[in-house]
């Protein structure tokens, strides 16, 4: 039995695909993700608190090693894996670990910083954070924590729940997931689905967008290239995409939990095929459009392409 508290939300069958969630950082399970819980029409849905978070126990220093091997614990015989910010490095970590084990993979706004440090951008966002963590005073109140947090990203800062103050006292003791050290070569080998998605930070305020809005959507990006993924920018969305935009969102894992599914019985993998000087989009008719849906020609009637970067909408 595992040593964290999972929260199941289900109303589908009892032998419906499990999907493991996981939160990120200065927040618990249910609250992450309170925005998917209509997916569990058709999918069993794991919603974990990590150590320190939520109603799992105390961890004297949260570490995303240490949730990776819970998370591999709940994975059974096979679950998709979503993840968000720290959470998203969670999910790669257990992922690689367990491919195995694996449905399918989304990285949601990961955190894996170390990842895509090549990148400019993403290596000068490192080094204000390891900055701003180093000039944090010694022991601060979870309150001035979260002050601190919110100041430096231009963010409101959160109501001083006892939920949200706990979720601050451990993340002053966190391991930082910028730090982590993501096994690639087994999550890019995979045959199974992978998607990373990002927001595309129109709506972020200019200090949230400059402190970590940019680095996020460039390593979001280079996470995607380097596991061999699906890049999906999420319009009107920041950080929290599958809270600013659900219903895009919700559609995005549906669909792939869907075509995991389907692929499964059929014993088909995805086009993974770079298309890099053209390209091609597809309306609802599956005829050639400016739409934002980008599939590469062999699969332009079907819209089953899987490669590329897709700017999503509702359809």
């Amino acid at each position: 039995m595992t040593a964290v508290h999972v929260t199941v939300w289900g109303r589908a069958a009892a032998d419906a695909p499990s999907v493991v969630l996981i939160h990120g950082t200065l927040t618990w399970g249910t609250a992450c993700f309170e925005r998917q819980r209509s997916l569990a029409d058709r999918y069993r849905l794991l919603v974990v608190d990590r150590r320190g978070y939520g109603s799992s126990p105390d961890i004297a220093h949260s570490d995303y090693a240490v949730d990776a091997a819970d998370i591999v614990e709940l994975l059974g015989e096979g679950a998709h894996v979503v993840g968000h910010s720290y959470g998203g490095v969670v999910a790669m970590l257990a992922a690689g670990y367990r491919p195995q084990a694996v449905r399918s993979l989304v990285p949601i706004e990961p955190a894996a910083l170390r990842l895509a440090a090549d990148d400019p951008t993403v290596a000068a966002t490192l080094q204000r954070l390891r900055e701003a963590v180093a000039s944090i005073p010694p022991d601060p109140s979870p309150a001035q924590y979260l002050r601190l947090s919110a100041e430096a990203m231009g963010v409101p800062m959160p109501e001083l729940t006892p939920d949200h103050l706990r979720a601050a006292r451990t993340a002053i003791r966190e391991r930082p997931s910028w730090d982590a050290q993501v096994p690639v070569e087994p999550l890019a080998s995979a045959t199974w689905p992978k998607l990373v998605i990002t927001g595309s930070w129109d709506t972020a305020s200019r200090e949230y967008r400059a402190w970590v809005g940019e680095a996020m959507m460039a390593c979001g990006r280079i996470v995607a290239e380097r596991i061999g993924g699906t890049l999906v920018r999420v319009p009107g969305a920041a950080h929290e995409p599958h809270r600013e935009q659900p219903a895009v969102v919700n559609a995005a894992l549906r669909d792939i939990w869907d075509r995991a599914r389907t692929e499964a019985s059929a014993g088909e993998s995805w086009c993974q095929r770079t298309w890099n000087d053209d390209v091609y989009t597809t309306s609802r008719a599956g005829r050639p459009s400016r739409s934002r849906w980008f599939v590469c020609p062999k699969h332009l009637a079907t819209d089953t392409c899987r490669s590329g970067t897709h700017q999503l909408r509702v359809r």
